[in-house]
Parts: structure tokens; C-alpha cells; sequence
């Protein structure tokens, strides 16, 4: 193994703690709200019926997983959250369902599901599932010849 590659799977190591350390906050402090734990279950996984998009083609399915498996939109959840708050309008539903995106998101990244590059298990956070093995047996067989 290279030192890149040393550098590279350590990097991903730290992504990967780091959500799931995000996901464990926001389960804790929907608890605390008085939330059942269930609903991140609900919710999770209604987020990844975002992955239907791959029914129609690698282009559409990529759009919509990536569209649905990032902050983006949670951090704008939040956002609009805190400026009706401002007018004293009580919108709380948003942070919930920002926590349950939030969460999703979160849970994915310290599995190793990144956002997709094409193929579904071509990801910025690196190839997954069968693919992985394929490609950890050419990468092992080209440093071996």
C-alpha cells in the first residue's frame, strides 16, 4: 500500500467516525426531545427511495440519490426554521424533519455510501459492495506483477 493510499483509507476512516458520530447526536437529541426512536427508522428509510431514480437510468438515478444524500437541503431546513423563529412563527416540524435527513445522510457516510459518480457503487467515498472486491483484487493483482 502506498502512502497515498495509506492517506486516502485513513482520511475515509475519519469521514466515516465522523457521521457516525453525527448520527449518534441526532438520535440522542430527538430522544430528548420526546421523539420516538422509530421515526428515524420511518424516515431513513423513506430517503432511499430516492435510489429509484436508478430504474430509469444510471444519469437519473445518480441525480436523484445525490439530490437527496446531502446536507444541503437540512442545513436550509434548519435555516428557514431559525428565521420563522425570528417572527415568531412556530415551525418546528422542519428540524425534525432536517434531524431525520440529517440522520439518513449521516448513517450512509459512516457506511460508506457516498454521494454516486454513475454507477450506484461508484461513490466520492470510494467503490462499494461487489464492485469493491472486484477492484481490490485487480488493484492486489497489478502490485503482485
Amino acid at each position: 500500500m502506498s502512502v497515498e493510499e495509506g492517506s486516502d483509507r485513513q482520511v475515509l476512516g475519519w469521514q466515516r467516525a465522523e457521521n457516525a458520530l453525527i448520527a449518534l447526536s441526532i438520535f440522542i437529541v430527538l430522544i430528548a426531545w420526546g421523539h420516538p426512536w422509530w421515526l428515524l427508522l420511518v424516515a431513513f428509510l423513506a430517503f432511499d427511495l430516492s435510489a429509484l431514480g436508478y430504474l430509469v437510468s444510471q444519469r437519473v438515478g445518480a441525480f436523484s440519490y445525490n439530490l437527496v444524500h446531502n446536507y444541503a437541503v437540512p442545513a436550509i431546513l434548519v435555516s428557514s426554521w431559525a428565521v420563522l423563529q425570528l417572527g415568531d412563527v412556530n415551525a418546528n416540524g422542519l428540524v425534525l424533519v432536517a434531524a431525520c435527513w440529517g440522520f439518513h445522510v449521516a448513517v450512509d457516510r459512516a457506511l460508506g455510501y457516498g454521494l454516486k459518480l454513475g454507477p450506484f457503487a461508484h461513490t466520492h467515498l470510494g467503490v462499494i459492495g461487489k464492485d469493491r472486491r472486484i477492484e481490490m483484487q485487480r488493484a492486489s493483482a497489478s502490485r503482485s506483477s
